[in-house]
């Protein structure tokens, strides 16, 4: 599958990734809707995935958290399409962001399954694991 990740730039590439964090965090994963969007959302930086046929098959975002610091969040790839390389290439359009934005570095909230993805990234973990929205995560962090 080739995928191609770009920055949302339209209404209707950011009602993409709402629908596609829609169908991950609060239909699969259960998270309650009110704690899935938040006040970053319109502040934040969010890449889009799209598939062959043109369908969002992916999306993320970076805030800037503190000065020289983002954090990744809300990073969603639906079901069909995991293991095959567009998580990856998200974080990558995030970080190439972050760089852009002179960000030193990223930091984020990893659901404790997702750890070794963000690992094989470069992302070291921090602190214990604690539980967000009910699941598992652990704190990681990444020098730019």
């Amino acid at each position: 599958m080739t995928v191609r990740v770009k920055a949302v730039e339209t209404a209707a590439e950011r009602e993409a990734t709402r629908a596609v964090r829609r169908r991950v965090f609060i239909d699969e994963q259960r998270v309650p809707a009110e704690l899935e969007y938040d006040e970053h959302d319109e502040a934040a930086d969010h890449v889009v995935a799209f598939d062959d046929g043109g369908a969002c098959v992916g999306t993320g975002r970076l805030v800037v958290q503190a000065p020289g610091v983002g954090r990744v969040g809300r990073m969603a790839v639906d079901a069909r399409c995991r293991g095959q390389g567009v998580g990856a290439k998200l974080l990558e359009a995030l970080e190439a962001i972050a760089r852009a934005r002179g960000l030193r570095e990223i930091v984020l909230h990893a659901q404790a399954h997702a750890a070794p993805f963000y690992d094989k990234a470069g992302y070291l973990p921090e602190g214990e694991r604690y539980e967000e929205a009910g699941i598992p995560h652990v704190t990681m962090r990444k020098r730019l």
